[in-house]
């Protein structure tokens, strides 16, 4: 089982800016040695998941995954479900807006969506959230299953200066998700990027994902954030409905009342 995990672990280091892949270069991203790292490469080209370029003799994602890809989306329709809804939060708040999804542990990226409005934008071009430094990672903390925090708490890694340092600095994070409905991430991933974010619930009533909106900083006001709240709300709700769920009742009061308390702070004329 352990030699699977580590052969099937390969296929993540594959990103639209890394399509191709040589066997020395694996063997530094996975930090295994050659003969290890070939003899997976080997079962996972046996198996259709990789094949090789017949020029480069680089290493691609293979035509087996298509298949997956294909009966994964329509047994289970996870991202038709998600490309109006982030098309129409991408237009209101013109910034980029993306959906992650929850497997086990990971909240794996799902689809995005980036507005034309300004030429400088955010470009969603990682492959996994991590649950401690983004916005969405953050959703599913609070809204998650139980024990994922424990999961976060034993991942610290640093990638700015903003990023949580502490068990309890991620505990203080995750309540406040809580207790406003919205997660923010204030350049915790990216020195530049600040990022909202609402849960996305499916068929079992269970949290399934994150939607997002991820802004520019040098654009991220106290406006732009309540306009992004806003279709967060909507976007949230329409993808939930779409995946076969709903947003909780007691989500939806949280929500009005952060809405309210925030319009309640704003400085009057």
């Amino acid at each position: 089982m352990s030699s699977a995990t580590k052969t099937l672990e390969l296929l993540a280091y594959f990103s639209p800016t890394r399509p191709e892949i040589g066997l020395s270069q694996f063997c530094r991203l996975a930090k295994r040695d050659k003969a290890t790292t070939y003899r997976h490469l080997q079962a996972l080209e046996n198996a259709g998941f990789v094949e090789q370029n017949p020029l480069t003799k680089h290493y691609r994602l293979g035509p087996a995954l298509l298949q997956l890809a294909q009966t994964r989306e329509i047994t289970v329709p996870r991202k038709s479900g998600t490309e109006d809804a982030l098309r129409h939060l991408a237009d209101a708040t013109g910034e980029t807006t993306h959906v992650g999804v929850l497997s086990g542990t990971t909240l794996y990226a799902l689809a995005s969506c980036e507005s034309p409005r300004h030429s400088t934008r955010v470009i969603i071009d990682i492959q996994t959230f991590p649950l401690h430094a983004t916005a969405s990672g953050l959703c599913a903390l609070a809204f998650g299953p139980d024990g994922l925090i424990e999961v976060a708490k034993a991942d610290l890694r640093r990638f700015t200066s903003h990023t949580v340092k502490t068990p309890q600095e991620l505990e203080a994070a995750v309540q406040a998700t809580r207790r406003t409905g919205f997660a923010q991430s204030a350049g915790s991933l990216e020195q530049d990027v600040y990022s909202l974010a609402t849960p996305i619930y499916d068929q079992t009533g269970l949290y399934a994902g994150s939607v997002s909106v991820a802004c520019v900083a040098t654009r991220f006001t106290p406006d732009s954030a309540q306009t992004s709240k806003l279709h967060l709300m909507t976007a949230s709700r329409e993808i939930s409905r779409n995946w076969g769920g709903g947003v909780p009742a007691d989500l939806e009061r949280t929500w009005q009342q952060a809405m309210s308390q925030s319009h309640e702070l704003e400085p009057t004329a």
